[in-house]
């Protein structure tokens, strides 16, 4: 061999081999001890400049309240700014970004000791749980400090990392997955996530940057708060109580609500909604009991109308200074539903709660009554979703003939948005299109939750015209589902919803779509005779019955997706009460769209399309 004409000696070869083995070995080591790339907290300077923002944003983050979160946002740095409080820490904590809550594919900031000296670091979980340190350290630690009363660990992070490990912090909901070490990490690799204790909580990290208005002096406020209840001791209760409202009130206009939640209760009261009855009910049974109550009092279905809507971690709400929700008065309902979400999983017992919504309103009238428009699907069992689906799209139309047809000249202003899907719901989208072009959107969250849903102001107001064309479009997930899911009232059935709060308030209360039916029945017959089954059910059985008694295959998944994106719609715009405004409805085309949206622009990369982390194998 020519290493042995160039008097190499095996003996030589033998010892630089070992030699090199030595020195890997030590470096490894020494990294396994000390990891180059965290931040050796022991050593931090105490004197680091605390961020110019306050913290107004928090929400608890565990069952039992002892982990507390705090952010605020810099939209001209486009950063994000943390600060975790932890009640009792002793050998660490883990507090990670995901999808949807997973423990895998997480982009994590990670505190954690090695029996000496405390380390914090930016790391990710691969696809079994595994923890390891990001070469790309994005997390900018603070301050780490042990104060009377907790530990506190205050940190900051861009939007966007250009690190396809990092979540991508947007608007809409974000899953935080948390978790407390209870012994020393020689490596921060010796943790796996499916090995120590986590939890989950939702939030939406980005705020609008505003402040809120001053309230007028002549202000007034109406609590509707559950009655001391006995919190169920049951991991999740809806708990619904009627009230009436003060006897001959007059018209006002609401100006802000927020929560009133019992002290002690903060960890278990989820989220809360308000409802107007309809009005032309005019007895409403005083009620007090689970929501879920089959012996509960039939009038309660008609208690539908949104009033006020909040879910943990949820700022009080504010309308317009020219606008205010209209209660009271001769035209309004005289009762009101109050439904609290309770989530208990540690199963508490005998804890009291008179939690409920505080109503700030005044007698002196604003110029503009605000109102809540309905967007979206029909909830008919006319649309549906296949089973095993990884991700299915249903879109429902406001069309140009509705909107000039209902809206006025001046068109109206949308200031906030309440989206809502049933549990299969991924995300949701509503889209502004003008002359045929998408040219805003108005409100979305790629990684929505049905467990999360609160009424959320919008950024900047929309303006909308008469001829527009609004499309809310919902993606789902059926993969664990073996039957196809239909439109519907059930929580197992599914809806498509953006609740849209605007002004000048209209006539127009709903405007929703669904496929033509006509169109529908054609796809059955298509679908049945190409899988052998030449005998017409049209008659039979009702359009669920059909859907279920398809072989749902690839195939017959795709003809549904392409019918419903190219059939005819029924257009639903829809006054008070069901009543559709004068015109044919019937047999609508789709809406031509063209798309002239920027995309995102960040100083790298743009996320991908469905805006999930990228997984770690692609990486």
């Amino acid at each position: 061999m020519r290493m042995f004409r160039r008097n190499f000696r095996l003996q030589d070869v033998t010892v630089m081999y070992f030699t090199a083995l030595a020195t890997l070995m030590i470096i490894l080591v020494a990294s396994y001890q000390a990891p180059s790339s965290a931040v050796d907290v022991s050593n931090l300077r105490s004197d680091r400049v605390l961020p110019p923002l306050p913290m107004p944003f928090r929400v608890l983050l565990d069952p039992s309240g002892e982990l507390q979160l705090a952010w605020n946002i810099s939209y001209a740095r486009q950063e994000v700014y943390m600060q975790l409080r932890v009640a009792k820490i002793r050998h660490g904590i883990v507090l990670g970004m995901s999808d949807r809550g997973e423990l895998i594919n997480a982009d994590l900031v990670v505190l954690w000791d090695n029996g000496e000296r405390s380390y914090f670091g930016d790391g990710w979980s691969d696809a079994e749980g595994h923890v390891s340190l990001d070469c790309q350290q994005d997390y900018e630690l603070l301050r780490a400090e042990q104060r009377e009363d907790s530990f506190y660990l205050l940190f900051r992070r861009s939007f966007a990392t250009c690190d396809p490990r990092d979540f991508l912090i947007q608007d809409g909901t974000v899953h935080f997955i948390y978790g407390l070490l209870d012994k020393p990490l020689a490596s921060l690799e010796m943790l796996n996530l499916s090995l120590i204790q986590t939890g989950l909580q939702r939030v939406v990290l980005l705020r609008p940057d505003t402040q809120p208005p001053t309230l007028p002096p002549d202000i007034r406020t109406l609590e509707v708060r559950s009655p001391n209840v006995v919190i169920p001791s049951q991991e999740t209760t809806y708990w619904c109580f009627i009230q009436k409202l003060p006897k001959n009130m007059p018209k006002n206009h609401i100006l802000m609500y927020e929560p009133v939640i019992t002290t002690g209760n903060e960890a278990i009261v989820h989220h809360m909604e308000v409802f107007e009855c309809d009005p032309e009910v005019h007895e409403v049974p005083d009620y007090s009991g689970s929501c879920d109550d089959k012996m509960k009092p039939r009038t309660l279905n008609s208690c539908r109308h949104v009033l006020a809507a909040w879910a943990m971690g949820a700022e009080p709400f504010y309308y317009p200074p020219d606008a205010g929700m209209p209660i009271g008065g001769s035209e309004g309902s005289k009762f009101l539903r109050l439904e609290v979400h309770y989530h208990n999983p540690l199963i508490i017992t005998g804890r009291l709660d008179s939690s409920g919504i505080r109503l700030h309103y005044t007698p002196s009238l604003r110029k503009y009554d605000a109102g809540i428009m309905e967007l979206g699907l029909v909830y008919t069992p006319i649309m549906a979703i296949p089973p095993r689906q990884q991700a299915f799209d249903l879109s429902g139309y406001c069309n140009s003939k509705c909107t000039a047809t209902a809206l006025p000249k001046e068109g109206i202003y949308v200031f906030a948005s309440q989206l809502h899907t049933h549990l299969a719901g991924r995300a949701v989208r509503t889209t502004l299109i003008r002359e045929g072009k998408e040219v805003e959107v108005l409100s979305q969250d790629p990684h929505f939750s049905a467990h999360y849903q609160m009424i959320r102001s919008l950024r900047k107001m929309v303006h909308i015209l008469p001829g527009d064309v609004l499309i809310t479009k919902c993606t789902y997930n059926t993969e664990n589902r073996m039957k196809p899911t239909v439109g519907g009232f059930g929580i197992m059935e599914e809806m498509c919803v953006d609740y849209i709060h605007y002004y000048p308030r209209t006539q127009l209360e709903l405007c929703k779509t669904h496929v033509d039916p006509g169109y529908l029945q054609k796809y059955f017959n298509f679908i049945n005779r190409f899988q052998g089954d030449d005998h017409c059910v049209c008659g039979d059985m009702n359009v669920a019955q059909q859907y279920e008694m398809l072989k749902w295959d690839a195939f017959s998944a795709e003809v549904l997706d392409s019918l419903y994106n190219t059939a005819p719609i029924s257009m639903h715009c829809n006054q008070s009460f069901a009543k559709l405004f004068p015109g044919d409805w019937e047999n609508q085309p789709l809406p031509d769209v063209t798309s002239v949206l920027e995309k995102p622009h960040f100083p790298c990369e743009a996320p991908r399309a469905d805006g999930k982390n990228l997984p770690r194998e692609e990486v």
